[in-house]
């Protein structure tokens, strides 16, 4: 999501002057940025008062974008405030706990599961077999798959990930003048096995990885896209970033 036009003289005039008044005009003007990346998060205002409270967390995160952005960043303002709105949330999430531990329990077994089954089998399993193989029933793999969801699965922790699997590349900012040639080849050899395994998704879950991380649509733009339901999305993206990772491991 591109900044506009105006907000982007806005930006230069508050980098010169410094202005409080500037500084709030501009967080102002870039609030909708917040609500635009909660929808990509698949995070929705059907969450009430825990909408509200992710909301205020993203703007915190844009306040701190506004005052400590620096045009040598070379890069976008919009792009350096998402990933400071975006880490924010993420930070919130995981320090409040909002997901019951039952929950997170049939997230990691379901993980699991689907993992030993891309080892066997050398494709992604029905969500039939995953339930077989839990000993459940599908409709609590479906539930597993919306909660993995809202566990914020992104493909950024697909390869760094903490004890939780929970870690992710949008929070690491690295002012470093000139790259690493080992992690630039780490970073090639990661591109390169993740495109070969996208190519063996199914379509419709290609479809929805491609909706979302290339055209940035939100889930439920994606959905009236496929004419399917906003949480069905969510099942798909889950189940995707899912047998992305069981598939990396694998290789």
């Amino acid at each position: 999501m591109l900044i506009q036009e105006e907000a982007a003289n806005l930006l230069d005039e508050f980098l010169v002057s410094r202005s409080p008044e500037l500084r709030e005009k501009l967080v102002l003007q870039s609030v909708p940025l917040v609500h635009y990346l909660l929808g990509r998060m698949g995070i929705s205002k059907e969450r009430g008062s825990d909408y509200e409270d992710l909301a205020h967390q993203g703007l915190m995160g844009l306040i701190e974008a506004v005052d400590h952005f620096d045009p040598k960043f070379n890069t976008r303002f919009s792009t350096y405030a998402s990933l400071r709105i975006r880490g924010k949330i993420m930070d919130y999430l995981r320090t409040t706990d909002w997901m019951p531990r039952s929950a997170r329990k049939r997230v990691r077994t379901m993980q699991k599961s689907i993992t030993t089954l891309w080892s066997e089998n050398f494709r992604e399993p029905t969500e039939s077999e995953i339930a077989a193989h839990m000993g459940v029933g599908v409709d609590e793999v479906q539930q597993g798959l919306a909660d993995s969801s809202r566990m914020v699965v992104s493909l950024d922790v697909l390869t760094e990930a903490d004890a939780d699997g929970e870690s992710s590349l949008h929070e690491k900012f690295r002012d470093e003048k000139q790259a690493d040639p080992l992690d630039v080849l780490e970073q090639q050899d990661m591109i390169q096995g993740l495109t070969s395994a996208i190519g063996d998704l199914p379509e419709r879950e290609k479809l929805v990885l491609s909706l979302y991380y290339n055209e940035e649509l939100t889930f439920k733009e994606i959905g009236k896209v496929l004419d399917i339901t906003e949480s069905r999305v969510c099942q798909l993206h889950a189940r995707a970033l899912i047998s992305l990772k069981a598939m990396m491991k694998h290789d």
